[in-house]
């Protein structure tokens, strides 16, 4: 039995998007907080839009083009604006976790007030944001977004205007990706009329019968064209009949529980990487797993729930300081802790133990800071039964 390391990030094994689609519109409703030298009347507004993404090109970092609009927003000298903005923006996916897909974008636009003061004029815009979608089915997803906003301010010797911006909306998508392979179509080849021997009457021609491209393997695209003619009926393949292999570890979709492993990485049958370091942090000279860790350590939880068939050794490990004895003591204590906060989150006892090697094995430089804190680690050596 091969032994692995876990890796937080492949545990993401409830996805519901696994096929993304061409395009997604998403309306928004939210509030502005701006800064107060702008000249409105309240610390903020309610504003309306649409924002429209583009998935279908080839690249990590998606288009979005939106629109919002802000009606009769009153200023302290009485009187009131329409505020319109557009933006053009790049949108980064961080991949979907248990039907939670979070994203970062980034762009710039053009704001339009439609009554202009002193204080608050017509301008370009930069802007950059978070968000996540909360997917409910393969089309439709909870949207949220905080978004700063900075214009270019010409009343203020070119100091930005400021805005917070935070949104709540749906998002549908839909289209089809390129990626899918290519319906089956049908081509006829005819032969051409085979050469016979001169007549002694009458010239004879002979018509061979026609050829027909099939798909023996059923999966949509025609033998010509199928690099990979054995490919399983229904599975999802590429252009050339081949089964697809998002993250190219030699493991195909179908088969891979970790289907984000980096590049290069080793990895077993099951798609999922041989060695890592989990990100779990402690109190200062304590077993005490910080707040911070909750998110890893569910995640890790949910993988081991999920995936009965492993079992998952703790070990933990620190830095030189402080005598042998001690360290390995605090080492075995951290790893004891871990695996007790795994078993309360459902994982069976069974399928866990925990050892300390205090200051063996180290990864980095202990004479620094930054050396000792890679240090300062817990692994999960991960088995297959």
């Amino acid at each position: 039995m091969k032994k692995l390391l876990l890796i937080p990030a492949l545990l993401a094994t409830s996805v519901l998007f696994a096929e993304q689609k061409a395009y997604e519109i998403s309306p928004m409703i939210g509030y502005d907080l701006h800064e107060t030298s702008l000249g409105f009347k309240d610390d903020g507004y309610l504003l309306g839009g649409l924002e429209f993404q583009i998935n279908d090109i080839d690249s990590q970092i998606k288009p979005e083009f939106s629109l919002f609009y802000a009606p009769s927003v009153d200023y302290t000298s009485g009187k009131s604006a329409d505020v319109i903005r557009g933006a053009i923006n790049g949108v980064y996916e961080l991949g979907t976790m248990n039907s939670f897909t979070p994203f970062v974008k980034a762009g710039l636009g053009i704001e339009d007030v439609s009554t202009e003061t002193v204080e608050n004029k017509n301008g370009i815009f930069l802007d950059a944001g978070v968000g996540a979608k909360v997917n409910f089915t393969e089309s439709l997803a909870l949207k949220l977004e905080a978004i700063y906003l900075g214009k270019v301010a010409t009343h203020n010797d070119g100091i930005l205007d400021h805005n917070l911006i935070t949104l709540v909306g749906l998002t549908y998508a839909f289209g089809e990706t390129a990626q899918k392979a290519a319906p089956q179509t049908e081509e006829v080849v005819e032969k051409a009329p085979e050469p016979t021997p001169e007549p002694v009457v009458a010239e004879a021609v002979v018509t061979a019968p026609v050829v027909v491209d099939g798909d023996d393997d059923n999966d949509g695209v025609l033998n010509s064209k199928d690099s990979c003619p054995q490919t399983i009926a229904g599975a999802r393949v590429d252009v050339k009949g081949c089964n697809i292999d998002n993250d190219n570890d030699g493991v195909v979709n179908a088969n891979d529980i970790c289907p984000n492993t980096p590049l290069g990485e080793a990895v077993n049958s099951d798609g999922c990487p041989k060695t890592v370091a989990l990100k779990i942090n402690f109190e200062n000279n304590s077993d005490a797993i910080q707040s911070n860790s909750e998110a890893q350590l569910e995640k890790y939880a949910n993988f081991l729930t999920t995936h009965t068939n492993y079992s998952a050794r703790i070990i933990g490990y620190t830095d030189s300081r402080g005598s042998a004895s001690y360290n390995q003591k605090l080492s075995q204590r951290r790893a004891d802790a871990v695996a007790a906060a795994l078993i309360q989150k459902g994982v069976n006892a069974k399928q866990l133990s925990s050892l300390g090697k205090g200051e063996e094995n180290p990864i980095a430089d202990n004479k620094t800071a930054e050396g000792r804190a890679e240090n300062r680690r817990i692994e999960a050596e991960l088995t297959r039964n």
